[in-house]
């Protein structure tokens, strides 16, 4: 079982799921609907990572992933196919009780970009574009469950999205630039290499959290102008460490960018 759960790349799985709850709460979906389209989301982020890693074993297998699952015979193919096809069906099920407007963006922009990545957009200049639609549709998904006919989120809600999906691929590939190069996978990450994607991620990220302050207009409360700082230092923290500091900055500053997309929404 632990196998099957580590396949499924329990990280972003939890976090665009727990991003999905929180959205929820911002746009008043109620109790009932926002857990079937948190849900939905979640059963979505499952069918992608056990997709991903069944599509990925020989090449894991040849960068000698032991941290892979299935490229260490920790868990058998059939499980995760199994387990694949229960969760599609789900996604499906589940998505479709949150009305046809939500299920179509959620299985079309979110689900589909993820698949479209995982079956070899990762590997060309264009790897970033699955996780701009993706991140950026995921508000639209939540609000058309949450409201009658076409009730969508502000422009800026999106925007945001975007900047935060296209920072976490950056930041996601990361630690894999080399083992992906050997491989014969050449995403933009791998094309812009390390220390450009050093600098581009936190870049992106501020970006986005300046939006989520400034875009919705009005008076900007207190918290806005601290998270504007903590942004600017956390940043400035991404760009002039080294090691894992940096890493582990601009994951910070993807929090800040969460939170404050789910208070100003």
């Amino acid at each position: 079982m632990s196998g099957l759960v580590r396949a499924c790349h329990p990280g972003p799985t939890v976090a665009v799921t727990l991003l999905t709850a929180l959205l929820a709460v911002a746009a008043g979906t109620g109790w009932t609907t926002g857990l079937l389209v948190t849900a939905a989301v979640c059963a979505g982020q499952l069918t992608i990572g056990w997709s991903n890693d069944l599509l990925d074993t020989e090449r894991d297998r040849a960068s000698g992933r032991a941290d892979k699952p299935l490229a260490s015979g920790a868990v058998a193919r059939g499980s995760v196919r199994a387990a694949l096809a229960a969760a599609t069906a789900a996604t499906v099920v589940l998505s479709g009780l949150t009305g046809w407007r939500s299920a179509a963006v959620h299985l079309v922009l979110v689900v589909g970009s993820g698949w479209a990545y995982n079956l070899g957009v990762k590997g060309t200049l264009w790897s970033w574009v699955p996780y701009a639609v993706a991140f950026g549709s995921l508000p639209a998904v939540v609000w058309l469950a949450a409201g009658p006919g076409w009730s969508l989120p502000p422009a800026w809600m999106t925007l945001v999205g975007a900047l935060l999906g296209v920072g976490a691929h950056l930041l996601n590939v990361l630690p894999d630039l080399a083992d992906d190069e050997r491989t014969g996978v050449r995403g933009l990450p791998h094309r812009l290499g390390e220390r450009r994607v050093r600098l581009l991620a936190p870049l992106l990220l501020l970006t986005g959290a300046l939006l989520v302050v400034l875009a919705p207009g009005g008076e900007v409360p207190v918290w806005g102008w601290v998270a504007v700082v903590v942004s600017a230092a956390l940043a400035g923290v991404a760009w002039v460490t080294r090691g894992s500091t940096p890493f582990v900055a601009a994951m910070l500053l993807a929090v800040v960018n969460v939170v404050g997309l789910v208070l100003r929404g």
